[in-house]
């Protein structure tokens, strides 16, 4: 579906949250803009930065997001796609998200590879002028998971400037379309989700 490995990355300054994804080509094939001062997330997901092709919506299901449930929409059929879910306090530390399908049956996880990565990333982050090169030292990652723990998917940290960039590997085949959109989705989402929080 697409051409992995895709390169996520989003303008750490910006005001209303957006995140671009390439592929291995370097073609942008998914524009995330996230609308501001909305109690409810409300997410759109276009083909590109010039929004003329609008492909997905993610909703949250109540105000306050910390417990909330995101459920992804294919906008084109209007056809859902499948849902997330942040383990709340069990995730402070360590993030860790409920992956669910069209049904809403939960089928994988995602999980931060290691919770101290990320803590130390957030310190040195918040020091003035060394803080600027936190993004070059620490480089956490997440792994998404089936329910049985075999990899299917992981997301890591890649070194830069000003700016959050990631990389997203496909470790297995052997998933439908509308899977793997979810499983993109899932991890778009958690991006957005982790930036707000640090």
């Amino acid at each position: 579906m697409y051409n992995y490995p895709l390169s996520l990355s989003f303008k750490i300054v910006a005001l209303a949250p957006q995140l671009s994804v390439t592929d291995a080509s370097g073609q942008e094939v998914l524009y995330v803009k996230q609308k501001l001062f909305k109690l409810k997330e409300a997410i759109g997901i276009f083909s590109d930065r010039s929004q003329t092709r609008h492909l997905y919506a993610i909703n949250a299901d109540r105000i306050i997001d910390f417990s909330a449930k995101y459920h992804f929409t294919d906008s084109v059929s209007g056809q859902p796609l499948g849902a997330i879910k942040r383990q709340g306090m069990r995730s402070i530390f360590k993030a860790e998200y409920n992956v669910f399908d069209a049904n809403d049956i939960e089928r994988l996880i995602i999980k931060e590879d290691n919770g101290w990565i990320r803590v130390a990333d957030a310190v040195l982050g918040e020091i003035p002028i060394v803080g600027m090169f936190s993004g070059y030292l620490f480089h956490p990652s997440y792994t998404m998971s089936t329910l049985n723990g075999q990899g299917v998917m992981r997301l890591t940290k890649e070194p830069a400037f000003f700016e959050g960039k990631f990389r997203l590997e496909k470790l297995v085949d052997g998933f439908g379309d509308a899977e793997e959109k979810a499983m993109v989705l899932s991890y778009l989402l958690m991006v957005l989700l982790e930036r707000s929080r640090g």
